[in-house]
């Protein structure tokens, strides 16, 4: 018994150093390299180093309708503003360049005051009538209009006390969200551009703490401080510093090194690589709110669009193992329905945890797909399709994203086990990004459309308006499914503003989601999020809980901005 249980305890030790054996011959490496050398760059005192995006060179381009990744992370993340913050940890919207809203006739206009005494960055008085133009651009130059606001809109005007009025073209409550936070431009530089749909922005003009591009280079670039910046005495920081880096690897390198402030990457074993590194300094918070990461099987193939073998490919799935292997357990299982911790009050109370479909049940796989007519053949075990050929089908991922990585390889040996031929292709950011866009996937993962209701996310999901030709691109529902019952629930949704009558909604879009398995969550999706004490302070973490830390929802990470501070008695310190 001795002998067992020490072998077994042995294997267990052997299986967790495998899966962290990467990063720790890197951490390995990185240590022998950075002592046979100087630092690779001293950071001046109040610098923040930041590392967002995941690239390995930098392109200048700070055009505020671009989504990330295109445009750089600062964009919309310390350059522009936005009229309101929805703040998730708080479940409200925080007023930034408007001070309040109000609806008007139930959802059929919304009303912004706007903020009194805020400038541009060129000194030029912000006004109510730079918003009214930043709308009318979009309805001007559609291709802008990324968040099909103008579906929506009919009119943006002032009315008599300078409140900026949008009138809707049908009541649309969801719309409050897109549009609070859309990123205002001024109307003084913008109106004077030949084409600003193609405007890369160089030197942007906007109202947010960091405008000024202090330097751009392919490795490296700053945005220093914004000289007319709103809020009195803020920002403390004298400019962010965006160093690239292609992969989560190599983030987690510079983090355990001190290289950087502040993260919003996949780290493994991060008590015992980062914050072990420096206890005092390192800290990281992880709050799963940001909904789920679910994997996608597209309608343009022809076995997904039997609800049996979308289910299959759900129960064949050990997500208590992808959570271990891929997530070192940062994260909690999915809800049947698909709704992360931050959509705690819509969840449907007949719906538990255990019910249904997302649970782990090999023998439920495989029988509802021996119901559907896909059966194992030949020496193989595999099974065939009605062509007669192997169930054989690709998962996209994004390369450099590790943890997904990992996440994938376990889904294809799952898939593997109920005799589907799953396979792993990793791409980078951008080609992977394009393809499930347009629909070009057999089976990928990825993260749902997110809000403050739950309508955002099944709407992305199975709303019939949102499912465009393949190779067409969608900015939702990248798997091109559509319900005609939820369209009915959707728009019913849109016509109200009252809560109870939004509930009892999102009930029964959360029936249809489990009855139909449109997408399959996987696990709720961290909000990751690490930081660096040594020299700035003011961080949220979770004994401080005032908007996510992760810097991976703009515009949320402008209330950190102008909350960070200089640490103590460390304002000359460099790295």
């Amino acid at each position: 018994m001795t002998s067992y249980y020490k072998s077994k305890h042995d294997r267990k030790k052997l299986r967790s150093l495998a899966a962290i054996l990467p990063f720790v011959i890197a951490v390995l490496a990185i240590t022998v390299v950075s002592g046979c050398r100087k630092e690779r760059s001293h950071v001046r005192p109040g610098v923040l180093t930041v590392a967002q995006e995941q690239q390995s060179s930098w392109v200048r381009n700070f055009h505020p309708f671009l989504p990330m990744g295109v445009a750089r992370w600062g964009t919309s993340a310390g350059i522009y503003e936005p009229l309101m913050i929805f703040n998730r940890m708080a479940g409200e919207y925080v007023p930034w360049l408007a001070t309040a809203y109000e609806w008007q006739g139930g959802a059929e206009a919304l009303i912004f005051t706007i903020r009194q005494g805020v400038r541009w960055s060129d000194g030029t008085p912000f006004s109510a009538s730079d918003v009214v133009y930043t709308f009318n651009l979009l309805h001007e130059k559609p291709a802008l209009d990324t968040g099909g606001l103008w579906d929506y809109l009919a009119s943006v005007e002032l009315d008599e006390e300078d409140r900026v009025v949008l009138t809707f073209s049908r009541p649309y409550s969801p719309g409050l969200m897109s549009l609070a936070q859309l990123p205002i431009v001024p109307a003084h530089i913008w109106r004077k551009l030949d084409d600003p749909v193609t405007f890369t922005n160089p030197n942007p003009v906007a109202t947010g703490p960091f405008t000024e591009v202090l330097s751009f280079g392919g490795q490296v670039y700053e945005l220093g401080r914004n000289p007319y910046y709103w809020k009195d005495g803020y920002p403390k920081i004298e400019a962010l510093r965006f160093p690239a880096f292609p992969t989560n690897e190599q983030v987690t390198l510079a983090l355990i090194n001190g290289e950087l402030d502040w993260a919003g990457s996949f780290v493994p074993a991060i008590d015992r690589i980062f914050v072990a590194r420096d206890p005092e300094h390192h800290g990281y918070w992880f709050p799963a709110v940001a909904g789920s990461v679910y994997l996608y099987p597209s309608q343009w193939v022809e076995e997904f669009r039997d609800v049996r073998v979308r289910k299959a490919l759900s129960l064949a799935l050990d997500r208590a193992m992808i959570n271990r292997i891929a997530m070192y357990n940062y994260t909690l299982l999915p809800e049947p329905t698909g709704l992360s911790e931050g959509y705690a009050k819509w969840r449907h109370p007949g719906i538990k945890p255990g019910d249904g479909w997302v649970h782990h049940d090999v023998a439920a796989a495989e029988k509802l797909l021996d119901e559907a007519g896909y059966r194992r053949s030949g020496k193989s075990g595999m099974r065939t399709g009605r062509n007669g050929k192997p169930l054989a089908f690709e998962i996209s991922v994004i390369a450099g994203w590790s943890d997904w990585v990992r996440a994938c390889q376990v889904i294809a040996r799952n898939l593997r086990e109920i005799g589907i031929d799953a396979r792993v292709k990793a791409y980078d950011f951008t080609g992977w990004f394009e393809k499930v866009q347009r629909g070009e996937f057999e089976l990928s993962i990825g993260w749902a459309d997110d809000g403050p209701t739950p309508y955002r996310v099944f709407r992305g999901i199975m709303a019939t308006e949102t499912v465009k030709p393949f190779g067409d691109t969608s900015y939702v529902n990248w798997q091109r499914f559509g319900n005609k019952e939820a369209d009915e629930l959707l728009a019913r949704f849109e016509g109200t503003v009252d809560f109870q009558k939004q509930r009892e909604i999102a009930l029964r879009l959360q029936e249809i989601f489990v009855e139909e398995a449109p997408a399959i969550p996987i696990f709720l999706n961290p909000s990751w999020g690490q930081y660096n004490t040594r020299r700035f302070v003011g961080w949220p973490n979770a004994a401080n809980p005032y908007v996510r830390l992760s810097p991976n929802h703009p515009p949320e990470p402008l209330m950190i901005m102008t909350r960070l501070e200089p640490a103590p008695g460390r304002e000359g310190e460099t790295k």
